[in-house]
This record gives structure tokens, C-alpha cells and sequence, in this order.
């Protein structure tokens, strides 16, 4: 269903109502979108399948990992919120941000995405030169992806997708164990399955005026989306199938049981789709992660069945 898309353009820097009585601080963290930060939850994977959840160095480790790659993933949106103002002053959801709404200054922002980017990095060398390569590959990356790479069809949902991977093989790294090519396979297309459904649906609220607020979307298509989709969905149950009854799986964990938890992904793809399909979500993942209750219930008990299985082997 196409929806209005108008909304009151602002001055550049000029706080808009609603906005303008905010302090600097709030405007700031507003900006740095802490509820987008369940992404960085990725990070904790290595800890969960690499056998290291109740080792408290190792939980100490992905824990300062996560707060690392909450920092990054705030200066990435502070980057894309500057370079995107203009646009998103025309989109009706977006221009409610700090930046686009002008609660918070340009010159602020860019003060603040270089400092924390500063501290992020420089705390990321205590974890480990390796940690740091990947920490910095991942800001790097979507540094590319909010100036050049998302103008780029098929390649700026892929940059997103390698964005997942970077944190969970962070994750891992951090605690020094081995993550699984399956995992990592399982990973992308997991990203990619969410990528691909955000563009649908900023497709699906802009309607005609999709292009006109960002040009990419034009070479994107409904149709087209839902193809892609289609290939993903099931490429990512199929590898997560044969992740789990792989013998090498078996003999990693000592337990042939792990497949008994296919069925919550199953049902959480199936309920995510449901969600952009027919309750019109997919805009902002997180936000649908943590305010559809099914499914955080699902990922909850998918993770819970997970730890039991491969922590107390039937």
C-alpha cells in the first residue's frame, strides 16, 4: 500500500519541533541509534558455539567486543546520517532523525563520529592486533558502503550482509576460538535475507517516490525483491540444516542433537516474512526483533535449546 511520503522539510542544522528542546547529550546517543545495536549481539556467537559461555576471561572479552562494536556501528550511522541529510529530510520517518531534523548540528556530529571512532579503534588493540584488523575492516567497509557502495545495486545489500559476517567473525576472534565456515555461510545469508526485505520495504512505504529519495532503489523492483528473497530464505535454512547434522558439527560438539533446533529458525524466517508481508515491517530489524514478541521469544528459546544442547550433550 503506497503511503504519503510528504513531510516538513527543515533548514539544514535547524531543529525541527519536537526535537529542538532535547539536550546535546540525547540528541547524540538518539543519533548513535542504541537500538540498533542488537546487531552487535553477533559478536557473542563465537563465545556461544566456541565453547567459551561460561568462561569468565572469555566472557569479559565478548562483552568489551560488543561495546567496541556498538561504538563503531554509532560512528557508521553518524557518517550515513551526515552525508544522508538531505535525503532523509524528505522521507517520513527519517527526517525525524537528529541530523536530518537538525537537533544535531553537522559539525557536531562529525566531532563526535571521529572521537568515539578514535576510542573504538584504540580500544580494540587491547583485545588483540587481530581484533583490531577486523574492527577496522569493519568500519572501513561501511564507511564505503555510506559514501559509494550503496549506490551500487545488488552490491550495497552485500556490503551490508559482510557487515554481519565482520562482527560475528570479531566475536569470534575476541575469545580466540574458530568459527565454523557453516556459521559464517549461515551468517551472510541470514544478513542478506534481512537486507534484501529492508530494501522491500522502503520500496514498498516510498512507492513512487522510492527513486527520488534514494536512486537506488529504483533499480529495484518488488518482483524482483521477492525472487531474491526467495533464493536467500531458502538458501539459509537448507545450510543451517546441513550445519547442523554435518558430522563435523557432530564431533565438534559431541552430541548429534543439534539438529533438533531447526525448527526455530524455520518458524523465525517464516514469522519475519509474515511481518514485511503483511504487517508492512522489515524498515528497521532490530526495532522488529524487539518489539514483535513471537519472534523474540523464538530467537530466545532457539538460543537457549543451543546452549543446553551443546553445553550438556544428550
Amino acid at each position: 500500500m503506497a503511503r504519503s511520503t510528504s513531510s516538513p522539510v527543515a533548514v539544514p542544522d535547524t531543529p525541527v519541533s519536537g526535537v529542538s528542546g532535547r539536550p546535546f547529550a540525547l540528541n547524540l546517543l538518539n543519533a548513535l541509534r542504541p537500538g540498533q545495536w542488537t546487531k552487535n549481539l553477533l559478536v557473542f556467537a563465537g563465545l556461544l558455539f566456541g565453547m567459551q559461555l561460561f568462561v569468565p576471561s572469555a566472557v569479559l572479552r565478548a562483552l568489551a567486543a560488543f561495546a567496541i562494536f556498538c561504538g563503531l556501528s554509532g560512528v557508521v550511522y553518524l557518517l550515513n546520517d551526515i552525508l544522508d541529510r538531505d535525503s532523509d529530510r524528505r522521507h517520513p520517518l527519517k527526517s525525524k532523525r537528529p541530523i536530518a531534523s537538525g537537533a544535531l548540528s553537522v559539525h557536531a556530529a562529525t566531532v563526535s563520529a571521529i572521537a568515539i571512532g578514535a576510542l573504538a579503534l584504540a580500544g580494540s588493540v587491547a583485545l588483540g592486533w587481530t581484533f583490531a584488523l577486523v574492527a577496522a575492516a569493519y568500519l572501513g567497509l561501511q564507511a564505503l558502503y555510506s559514501t559509494s557502495l550503496k549506490h551500487v545495486v545488488i552490491i550495497d545489500v552485500l556490503t551490508l550482509s559482510f557487515g554481519f559476517v565482520l562482527r560475528a567473525v570479531a566475536g569470534a576472534v575476541a575469545v580466540n576460538v574458530e568459527f565454523s565456515h557453516w556459521l559464517l555461510v549461515c551468517t551472510i545469508l541470514l544478513a542478506l535475507f534481512i537486507a534484501l526485505n529492508k530494501r522491500r520495504h522502503e520500496i514498498t512505504l516510498l512507492a513512487d517516490d522510492a527513486a527520488t529519495h534514494r536512486p537506488i532503489l529504483g533499480e529495484y523492483s518488488e518482483y524482483l525483491l521477492d525472487q531474491m528473497i526467495a533464493v536467500v530464505t531458502a538458501s539459509t535454512l537448507i545450510s543451517y540444516v546441513f550445519y547442523t547434522i554435518s558430522p563435523e558439527t557432530q564431533e565438534k560438539f559431541g552430541t548429534p542433537w543439534l539438529g533438533l533446533t531447526i525448527p526455530f529458525p524455520l518458524y523465525g524466517i517464516f514469522r519475519y516474512l509474515y511481518l514485511v508481508h503483511r504487517r508492512e515491517g522489515g524498515g528497521s530489524p532490530s526495532e522488529l526483533l524487539l518489539t514483535d514478541r513471537p519472534l523474540l521469544v523464538c530467537v530466545a528459546l532457539w538460543a537457549t535449546a543451543v546452549a543446553v544442547i551443546i553445553y550438556r550433550p544428550i
